[in-house]
């Protein structure tokens, strides 16, 4: 616990520093390392980290990946619940002025479940997905910014990368 709080006080005081001096720009590469240490300083446990990735149309949920590990190790899931809702189980098209379906898009969620073993198919992205039966969740950040790098762009249309294995009738 002490080696945490140690780590996650050095990425503050780095953070903190790199906007003072005017770094930290989208550009620059020391966001890379920050982000590094924010996840390595992450406390060990059994729960998954997950980031909610929304595409109009789609009913992937997001990217999910085991604390301390990069998000470049995270899988895009299909949540199975069974025994809890997924956090934003809200009407797609919603009447009035409400959230919509998606409205959690880049919220990090700390995740409790686990992998079925299944791949659950998405017709509208045509991928094949790991299915992550969800048992609980809590918010971890509403807004922690860029997913893989940090100038990436979001388009609401694509995702940032190709899913290994996820393409029927391809092989990654």
């Amino acid at each position: 616990m002490h080696r945490h709080l140690l780590l996650a006080l050095l990425v503050f005081s780095l953070l903190l520093s790199s906007c003072q001096t005017g770094g930290g720009g989208a550009g620059d590469p020391r966001q890379l390392e920050y982000r590094r240490l924010a996840i390595a300083a992450e406390k060990p446990g059994d729960y998954y980290v997950g980031r909610r990735f929304h595409i109009a149309r789609t009913h992937f949920w997001g990217y999910v990946r085991r604390p301390g590990e990069s998000w470049d190790k995270s899988y895009l899931v299909v949540i199975n619940e069974k025994f809890k809702r997924q956090p934003d189980r809200l009407p797609e098209i919603p009447s009035g002025d409400g959230p919509a379906y998606g409205s959690d898009h880049n919220t990090e969620y700390r995740l409790w479940g686990y992998y079925s073993g299944r791949k659950a198919y998405d017709p509208n992205s045509n991928l094949m997905l790991p299915e992550f039966v969800l048992q609980r969740y809590e918010v971890k950040n509403q807004s922690p910014g860029w997913l893989f790098k940090p100038n990436e762009k979001f388009s609401g249309e694509r995702l940032l990368r190709g899913e290994p294995g996820a393409t029927p009738g391809k092989r990654n």
